[in-house]
């Protein structure tokens, strides 16, 4: 045999050898590059254990929780002492009521009117039933206020319908905003004319619709007492602003229930404004007749109630004579309802006995002597002190 023909021999065992190693490698090499698949990541433990960590080392850090040691729980409370009561004997209880009594004061110059400031708790002395009392409260108070116009319209005379409208317009045009007024007329009989409001053009029409009187007969007491029934439903201190000739001719209400009413309505202070001064002033004393002289003596009456009426309850009385006095007079009530001092004591008396306590105001210096004013030229300057007459305690059942 040629050597070229077995070279070819040789060549092609050697080819097949080679066939057969890459065949029997190419299934490993092609597993290899085949992707493996993932395994799942390993779960954490998801029961915690008592310390209140995480169960696994990855995650959130959580502190363990503190146990309180013994000496950090606080004691228990000390048990509620226990009383036994005798034999036979049931439970009681006891409350005990401490009045409590307010004075509104008024400390006006006796010349102009104007209201005296500045004034310290210890320049005042409260006396009930003359034993003085400790004052425990003390304030200057200046609120809206709470009016009733108690007006006299009967068919009389023009002059005192004239004086009532000329009273009612100069009271009216000095209200805030925040005031609230009404008013009421009477003769033979009451009228409520305006309720309770705070619009002022009301009040205005009001007093415009007040034209013709349907009665002569003035019936002073029964208003006065139906007024002060109306204001106790009212809660605060309100006021009663009373215009009239104060004659009475015809009211069932005696002279001493009124007194009576007025002493015991609490909260209510009343101002009286006299009607018909220019027309007394002409004809009183003018006459010698019996009749002229009887009237004469039922003003000079009237005028002693009407001042009586403001004095119990502590207001003012006045008396003009002409209508230019009106908003002067009117200026001087609206200072005194508005500044005032107010006293708090808690009375020496505690019993609740509805009896009728008699008050005193005075004022004194440091020194306890009685207080004395002056002006900037050293004078002496006099003063009025305006406070309530009195006032009746509660009873035990109230």
């Amino acid at each position: 045999m040629s050597p070229i023909r077995q070279f070819s021999s040789s060549s092609r065992r050697l080819a097949s050898v080679l066939l057969f190693a890459s065949l029997a490698a190419a299934p490993l090499g092609w597993a290899q590059n085949q992707p493996q698949p993932q395994s799942p990541p390993p779960q954490p433990d998801q029961a915690s254990p008592d310390s209140g960590g995480p169960g696994a080392d990855s995650g959130t850090i959580a502190l363990p929780k503190k146990k309180e040691k013994p000496e950090d729980v606080p004691p228990p409370a000390p048990a509620a002492p226990k009383f036994k009561n005798p034999e036979g004997a049931g439970d009681y209880s006891l409350r005990v009521n401490v009045p409590e009594v307010s004075v509104d004061v008024g400390v006006l110059l006796e010349k102009t009117g104007q209201f005296v400031p500045n004034l310290k708790p210890s320049n005042f002395k409260v006396y009930e039933n003359g034993v003085e009392q400790k004052v425990t409260g003390f304030k200057r108070i200046e609120a809206p206020i709470t009016a009733l116009l108690l007006c006299e319209f009967a068919s009389t005379s023009y002059y005192f319908i004239y004086d009532m409208r000329n009273a009612t317009y100069a009271f009216a045009q000095q209200l805030r905003p925040q005031d609230y007024v009404a008013l009421m007329t009477f003769d033979m009989r009451t009228q409520i004319v305006t309720d309770f409001t705070q619009d002022k053009q009301q009040l205005y029409q009001s007093l415009n619709s007040l034209m013709i009187p349907g009665f002569s007969e003035r019936n002073l007491f029964d208003a006065l007492y139906e007024a002060e029934d109306r204001l106790t439903r009212i809660e605060g201190r309100k006021y009663i602003i009373l215009i009239a000739s104060g004659r009475d001719t015809f009211s069932k209400i005696t002279l001493d229930k009124i007194y009576q009413k007025v002493k015991n309505t609490p909260d209510i202070t009343i101002f009286t404004v006299s009607t018909g001064g220019a027309l007394r002033a002409i004809v009183e004393g003018r006459s010698s007749s019996w009749d002229a002289q009887m009237r004469d003596i039922d003003y000079l009456q009237a005028d002693n109630e009407m001042k009586t009426f403001a004095k119990m309850t502590g207001g003012m009385a006045f008396f003009p004579r002409f209508a230019g006095e009106m908003p002067d007079i009117f200026g001087d009530i609206n200072k005194n309802i508005r500044s005032k001092y107010q006293l708090i004591y808690h009375p020496t008396d505690a019993k609740q006995d509805g009896t009728y306590r008699k008050l005193r105001v005075e004022l004194v210096d440091d020194e306890g002597r009685p207080l004395r004013m002056q002006d900037e030229k050293k004078k002496p300057l006099k003063y009025d002190i305006i406070a309530r007459d009195g006032y009746r305690a509660r009873q035990e059942v109230e």
